[in-house]
C-alpha cells in the first residue's frame, strides 16, 4: 500500500507544504550564486528515472559558468573540497545540501520522491548489471540509503548495492530511517567529498 499509493501522496503534501520555502531559499541564494559567478542561478541536467525514463533534475548551480566534466575512474562525477571548479557560494550549498532544495520541484512533478535511489547520468545505464537496474524500479530520491550513511564518501560499488537494497525493501520506516540518518549526515558536515585533498556538478 505504501510503495504503491503512500508514498507518492506523502511526498506531494510534503513538497506542496515546503515550497514557500523553496521561494524564500531562492530569493538568499540566487543573489549570492549571482554576485559570485554571474550566470544561471539553477542547473539542470538529464538523469534516470523510474524505469529509465530520462528527466531534467534541477540544482542550485555550485559550479563556475562552462565548468568542464570530470569524472572519477568509475564513472562517478569528481568532486574534491579543493575542486577549483566550485565557486565560494556552492562551497557552503554542497556543504549544507541546499544546492538540492530545487529537486522539491522535481518531486511534485512526479520525476523524484523525498526518498530513493540518487539519480545517475544516462551514460551510467552502461555500468548497469541486471541486479543494479533493479533501482530503476521506484523514484529516485532526493536523498537515499547510500546518501543517508555514506554521503559522497561512497564507491560506485557501495552506492549501487543501497540503491538496490532500498528497491527491494521501501517501506514507510524504512524511508523514517534515511531521512533520520540524513539530518545527522549534513548536520555533521561530514563526507561532503569523496576526492579527499583533490580539486560537473556532483551527485
Amino acid at each position: 500500500m505504501y510503495r504503491n499509493c503512500g508514498k507518492r501522496i506523502l511526498d506531494i503534501v510534503v513538497s506542496a507544504v515546503l515550497l514557500p520555502f523553496l521561494f524564500l531559499v531562492f530569493l538568499v541564494v540566487a543573489p549570492c550564486i549571482l554576485a559570485d559567478d554571474f550566470g544561471p542561478v539553477c542547473y539542470s541536467a538529464y538523469r534516470l528515472g523510474k524505469n529509465g525514463k530520462k528527466f531534467r533534475m534541477y540544482k542550485f548551480r555550485s559550479m563556475k559558468v562552462h565548468a568542464p566534466d570530470i569524472r572519477n575512474e568509475d564513472g562517478t562525477t569528481f568532486n574534491s573540497q579543493t575542486d577549483p571548479r566550485v565557486t565560494r557560494v556552492g562551497k557552503f550549498l554542497r556543504k549544507t545540501s541546499i544546492d538540492e532544495v530545487p529537486q522539491i520541484l522535481n518531486v511534485l512533478k512526479g520525476d523524484m520522491s523525498w526518498i530513493g535511489p540518487r539519480p545517475d547520468l544516462p551514460d551510467a545505464l552502461e555500468l548497469y548489471t541486471p541486479n543494479t537496474k533493479e533501482k530503476l524500479k521506484v523514484l529516485p530520491g532526493i536523498t537515499g540509503y547510500s546518501q543517508a550513511f555514506y554521503r559522497n564518501a561512497s564507491t560506485l560499488e557501495q552506492r549501487f548495492a543501497g540503491d538496490v537494497y532500498y528497491a527491494r525493501h521501501v517501506s514507510l520506516g524504512l524511508d523514517m530511517r534515511i531521512l533520520g540518518q540524513t539530518v545527522k549526515t549534513v548536520l555533521a558536515g561530514k563526507n561532503v567529498y569523496r576526492n579527499k585533498g583533490e580539486g560537473n556538478e556532483a551527485d
